[in-house]
């Protein structure tokens, strides 16, 4: 049977969710394009951090470092390392500078990608960098954050999972310990987490981080854990074999608890994992974050997808400005 017989034989047959979004982002996408265009719009609004001018889009470097929760596909972080070649890192991190994404948030290991960035194309992209040294080590701590300053990292916070377990074994005193090195180095210090009780904690403690980087997303897609089976530190527990169970799928417990403490809160707050990493639509995410309460949002992009997400953050923070948490960057 022909490709046209095919095609004209499933124009009356169900059309599953899975094609539907193929079709959707082919469309007018030409096959195997090499280099994407910038986004040419209005201009990408920033916020401040500090005395650092950050646009309200961050990029999220998980896709530089092959790091994919993927639920139980076994192929996707291989996939993401095979396609974001050295070459394509850089040309995406310039395309993202054209289209007004000034920051990307990166573990330490990626952090040579934008240092080469900077020197081969004289990119300016700045560098929100996780912390991973052990919180309890000051030592580490203090060796990781300078190796990090020298090579230009303009703001730093602790890893969500050093400081989600920190917070787990009641030992908030060594994010502190932690946050007033990275201040001593002279950038802004922030605490990332999954958990709500980590920010919770810090709050209730007194200490001094300058902003958050906390996940954030609605929790509604398909493959979300059900709401009555969801349990605090899952993330760190393993993942379940049962189906209604943990599984590498679900990032914020409670969006409508983070939302609701965050406005208490008079910090910058980067939102991340706000696409429940691939589960949800870009437009979605992106608007359900700027809406209730992100300052920042950080979003893994492929080049193919900057264009778009840029333009979509660019109406949603139109949207955004009646918000019931004020801006707080």
């Amino acid at each position: 049977m022909s490709s046209a017989v095919l095609g004209a034989a499933a124009t009356g047959a169900f059309v599953s969710l899975e094609e539907k979004s193929l079709q959707a982002a082919q469309e007018g996408e030409p096959r195997g394009q090499a280099h994407h265009a910038p986004y040419r719009g209005e201009s990408l609004p920033c916020g401040k951090l500090g005395k650092l001018s950050v646009s309200r889009l961050v990029m999220g470097g998980n896709l530089f470092g092959g790091w994919a929760h993927s639920r139980d596909l076994l192929y996707v972080s291989r996939l993401l390392r095979e396609y974001n070649t050295d070459t394509r890192i850089l040309d995406t991190l310039e395309q993202a500078e054209q289209s007004g994404v000034n920051m990307i948030q990166v573990d330490p290991a990626c952090v040579e990608h934008i240092v080469r960035y900077r020197k081969e194309r004289g990119g300016k992209m700045q560098m929100l960098v996780c912390i991973n040294a052990d919180p309890l080590d000051a030592t580490k701590v203090k060796e990781q954050v300078k190796q990090l300053v020298d090579l230009g990292v303009e703001a730093l916070y602790g890893h969500g999972e050093r400081t989600d377990h920190m917070t787990m074994n009641n030992q908030v005193d060594a994010i502190g310990r932690m946050t007033e090195i990275i201040k001593a180095a002279g950038v802004p210090a922030g605490v990332g987490s999954h958990s709500l009780q980590t920010p919770i904690a810090c709050e209730k403690n007194g200490i001094g981080n300058e902003f958050y980087v906390k996940t954030f997303h609605p929790d509604n897609y398909w493959s979300a854990t059900p709401a009555e089976k969801r349990e605090e530190w899952c993330w760190y527990t393993g993942s379940s074999d049962a189906h209604d169970r943990y599984h590498d799928n679900i990032f914020d417990l409670h969006p409508d608890q983070t939302e609701a403490f965050m406005k208490g809160v008079k910090k910058p707050w980067f939102a991340f994992k706000v696409m429940a990493a691939g589960a949800i639509p870009a437009q979605v995410g992106i608007n359900h974050a700027f809406q209730h309460g992100a300052d920042f949002v950080v979003a893994g992009m492929f080049d193919f997808q900057l264009a778009g997400n840029v333009e979509i953050a660019v109406k949603a923070l139109k949207r955004s400005k009646n918000r019931a948490r004020p801006w707080c960057a």
